[in-house]
């Protein structure tokens, strides 16, 4: 017959043991270490809210090999569309919008700059107009929205109180040497 005395005596320990266990693990439950269940909703509330938060932070950055790759194409297509390829192409783009608003070049320089390294070459140009100031403001408004990429600088308006608006402007513009 078995020994039930010391069968006895293990399930006592075995009971004595989990006993234990439960009383550590209710001592950790309701310690301040661990916090009350509100602190912990809370903490997982927070958690939450803050991988929101990376989350937005990170979308952009989300395909962005691909996003490199379109961007190189349309840096390409923007510089081969809006940047003349020649010196005569600015000057003939300049001339034609003079000319469509009545206004008149007297004096035009260019001066080319050091290259970019990525093929642009950006160019300076001083132009001395004249006309009445009507056509002179009509000829600054097409001249920025010009399909040649044109960027103003700067404007001086000069005129007598009867005669043409004289005017003095400073722009860039780029030439585009296909690189």
């Amino acid at each position: 017959m078995p020994d039930l005395g010391n069968s006895r005596r293990k399930l006592k320990i075995a009971i004595g043991v989990m006993l234990a266990t439960d009383v550590v693990a209710m001592a950790v439950l309701f310690s301040p270490l661990v916090g009350s269940a509100d602190s912990r909703t809370l903490q997982i509330n927070e958690l939450r809210a803050q991988l929101t938060k990376k989350n937005r932070e990170v979308e952009p950055l989300r395909g962005i090999n691909d996003k490199i790759v379109l961007a190189k194409s349309q840096i390409g297509g923007f510089y081969k569309d809006r940047f003349a390829a020649q010196d005569s192409d600015l000057t003939n783009e300049l001339g034609k919008l003079a000319a469509d608003n009545g206004v008149r070049i007297q004096q035009a320089r260019y001066k080319e700059e050091d290259a970019e390294s990525w093929g642009v070459i950006p160019i300076e140009i001083e132009g001395s107009f004249s006309g009445n100031y009507l056509q002179l403001v009509r000829f600054i408004n097409t001249l920025e929205r010009s399909k040649l990429f044109f960027a103003v600088d700067s404007v001086d308006l000069a005129g007598e109180s009867a005669g043409p608006v004289r005017l003095q402007i400073t722009l860039h513009s780029y030439l585009w040497s296909g690189a």
